[in-house]
């Protein structure tokens, strides 16, 4: 393995036998290295082989900055998210995820905290990557010995679901904010208390991502085809009532109008969690 080129001690960049460019890091690999010169595997502690030349060239500018250590720590993270998850997660997300976690760290020693404003919603509406980064304050405290506020735990959740979406940052906090909108005017406007571990709810969550994208970009779902929504609206009245209010907000704060399909979809999942809902809230009062 030949050195390509040195970007501090602990990180180079090499390149495989297929000519594939990757950064590899290890505690004093590169001392006294040159281009060129051969690098000793048994050194090597983590590689990085990212598909993307754009994503290489930024990891490597990121990595010859930030210490070793933090690398592994984030490293770890994604591996849990790997798991917890179990699904592929985007290269990037070692990028954004290193950055954030040496930020968080370089801001704690400065006294300089950063209030998560959207906490309560990232732990009510994405608990799975929340009980990640909860995890991930536990990693980093282990590692580096430094305990994060739990803020940061709902920060690394939002990298968590961007990667998922595909959404930049900016655009995530925008959907869960939005997502809440919509969760607030059902629950008022059909008095409900959710069960936020019932599977209507979690149906209902999922939908609203995806809804929220495709509103937030004005990319709506038309169909010509009226009659299934109209069956719909009249065997739901009140979720389609719902809905009609969730038109009205959105048409006033975000200047879009839904179309019949997605009323449609939107009273059905609705319809499902008051029924759920319900049904769930009779069992406690009978127990």
């Amino acid at each position: 393995m030949k050195i390509a080129k040195v970007l501090n001690n602990n990180v180079v960049i090499v390149h495989d036998e297929q000519g594939h460019e990757q950064v590899v890091m290890g505690r004093g690999l590169a001392f006294k290295k040159r281009s060129g010169d051969e690098l000793d595997p048994a050194l090597v502690e983590k590689t990085f082989a990212l598909k993307s030349h754009e994503l290489s060239g930024r990891l490597s500018e990121m990595l010859s900055e930030i210490p070793l250590e933090v690398v592994i720590a984030s490293e770890c993270i994604i591996a849990l998210a790997r798991e917890q998850l179990a699904t592929t997660l985007h290269d990037s997300l070692a990028i954004a995820l290193t950055d954030h976690v040496n930020f968080a760290l370089t801001r704690h020693q400065q006294n300089l905290p950063i209030r998560n404003v959207l906490q309560w919603e990232i732990r009510s509406l994405y608990p799975k990557e929340y009980a990640i980064g909860l995890s991930a304050l536990d990693i980093i405290e282990k590692r580096l010995k430094v305990r994060l506020p739990e803020d940061e735990a709902g920060f690394i959740a939002l990298h968590l679901v961007n990667v998922q979406l595909g959404s930049e940052m900016p655009a995530v906090m925008h959907i869960t904010k939005f997502m809440q909108e919509i969760l607030h005017i059902v629950k008022y406007q059909l008095q409900l208390d959710y069960q936020t571990d019932a599977l209507s709810y979690n149906r209902f969550v999922t939908h609203l991502k995806f809804f929220s994208q495709r509103m937030l970009g004005k990319r709506g779902v038309y169909s010509d085809d009226e009659s299934l929504h109209d069956v719909v609206r009249d065997r739901y009245p009140e979720a389609y009532k719902c809905v009609e209010k969730i038109d009205r907000h959105v048409m006033k704060n975000y200047n879009y109008t839904l179309g019949n399909e997605e009323r449609m979809f939107l009273t059905i999942h609705i319809e499902r969690v008051r029924k759920e809902t319900l049904a769930l809230g009779e069992k406690d009062d009978e127990a």
